[in-house]
C-alpha cells in the first residue's frame, strides 16, 4: 500500500487541517481589525510585547512574538520611522540595544490594545460559553503535547 494515500486517512490530519484553517481565520480577522489603525500584524505584535513594558532587547522580543529575528529588524524599523519605538543602549552592555515604547507609541498601545482584545472577545463571545471552554482546555493539552 502506499505510504502517503494511509497517511492522507489518518485521523490526525483532519485536525492539523482544521487548525491550520482556525489560525488562518483567525489571522485574517486581526490583520484587518488591526489594519484599521495602520499597523501591520508583525506591528502589532511587537507595541502589544512591549506595552507596559520597560523596554525589551531584540533577543527578548523575537522570543515574546511570532516574528523571526530577520523581520524583527525591519518592523522595529518602520515603528521607529512612525515614532513609536526608539532604540536604545542598554545600561548594562553598550552592544545590547533596548527598544522601547515612546510616548506616542504608549499612547497608540493604550488605545489599540484594548480595542482589539475587545472586538476579538466580541467575535469569541459568540461561541457558547461550555464550547469556548472547551477549546481553550483542547487547544492547552495540544499545546502541552508538543512541548513535552
Amino acid at each position: 500500500m502506499d505510504p502517503t494515500r494511509e497517511c492522507a486517512r489518518d485521523p490526525a490530519l483532519a485536525v492539523i487541517r482544521e487548525l491550520v484553517r482556525a489560525y488562518q481565520a483567525f489571522s485574517e480577522f486581526s490583520a484587518a481589525d488591526i489594519k484599521r489603525f495602520g499597523l501591520t500584524s508583525p506591528e502589532f505584535d511587537v507595541l502589544a510585547t512591549l506595552g507596559n513594558q520597560p523596554g525589551m532587547t531584540f533577543k527578548e522580543i523575537g522570543e515574546n512574538t511570532l516574528i523571526t529575528k530577520t523581520t524583527l529588524t525591519g518592523v522595529v524599523d518602520r515603528l521607529e520611522q512612525k515614532g513609536l519605538v526608539q532604540r536604545r543602549a542598554c545600561s548594562e552592555d553598550r552592544r545590547c540595544i533596548r527598544v522601547v515604547l515612546t510616548d506616542k507609541g504608549d499612547q497608540v498601545f493604550r488605545q489599540v490594545f484594548p480595542e482589539h482584545v475587545r472586538r476579538l472577545g466580541e467575535q469569541l463571545a459568540t461561541m457558547p460559553g461550555a464550547d469556548r471552554d472547551r477549546l481553550h482546555e483542547g487547544l492547552k493539552q495540544l499545546r502541552r503535547l508538543l512541548t513535552a
